[in-house]
């Protein structure tokens, strides 16, 4: 455990070192901010256009608010996501500190562990940024607290896959662009995969749309919390993961 939070404490160290953190939590609650307004404009001038033709209705305005912006979040985190990864391990091989790390005292699973848990800190410290964004749905009314919540716990899951597998990515490359552009790449493939299921029907369809990691989202952003989407992130991670040991297992025989 030790070890595990000495790599912690280094990969944290790493992130404000560089303007990689200052970059992405920027960008991050600029267009969260940005998405958030329009929204929240667009809900406004709907609910006014109802009001002056007399079909005016009961409109959970702060849910609307916070679902889609919940909603553009995880476009948003695809592009963000594999920013925070690309140095994990690619960085060490450039600058030749891997193979230090390999045969230092600290077994392969700390080393991974303590990376992948610096990056999850990091994810965490971003999505809590988004309450700044929210915030003024709490001042100025009464939000359902439970969709947010569940909603916030999807999100946290959905970064924890991406980042297992955007760290397996930086075991394969030295360069950190090539890391950024297959993590993309990936994750945009396993979101756009139940494109590929409209073509097929029954048992192949159904797990298709199994594979596509943001299905498994839409159930958290609507209020409901579901123990089976919940197995399919912590799975999904633990495979990333499994395949990043083993990635650097093999750096350590071949020396």
């Amino acid at each position: 455990m030790q070890n595990i939070l000495a790599i912690w404490q280094r990969e944290i160290k790493s992130y404000f070192v560089s303007p990689i953190a200052y970059v992405v939590l920027a960008i991050f609650l600029f267009l969260a901010g940005l998405f958030f307004s329009g929204n929240l404009e667009e809900i406004v001038r709907y609910t006014l256009s109802q009001a002056q033709m007399g079909q005016s209705g009961p409109i959970d305005v702060p849910a609307y608010v916070v679902r889609t912006l919940f909603d553009t979040l995880v476009v948003i985190l695809l592009f963000l996501i594999p920013m925070l990864t690309m140095k994990l391990f690619a960085e060490e091989r450039k600058q030749r500190t891997l193979e230090l790390l390999l045969t230092a005292p600290i077994n392969n699973v700390q080393t991974m562990l303590g990376k992948y848990l610096a990056s999850l800190t990091f994810f965490a410290i971003l999505l809590a940024s988004a309450g700044f964004t929210i915030s003024p749905l709490f001042i100025y009314g009464e939000p359902d607290v439970m969709p947010i919540f569940s909603a916030y716990l999807g999100l946290f899951l959905y970064g924890a896959a991406l980042l297992a597998l955007g760290l397996f990515i930086s075991t394969l490359t030295e360069n950190q662009i090539i890391a950024v552009v297959i993590s993309f790449g990936a994750s945009l493939t396993l979101l756009l995969v139940s494109v590929f299921s409209a073509s097929a029907t029954g048992a192949l369809r159904d797990a298709i749309n199994y594979l596509s990691i943001v299905n498994h989202l839409d159930d958290f952003i609507k209020g409901v919390i579901d123990t089976s989407h919940i197995i399919y992130y912590v799975t999904f991670a633990f495979v990333w993961l499994f395949l990043a040991y083993r990635s650097l297992e093999s750096m350590r025989w071949r020396g």
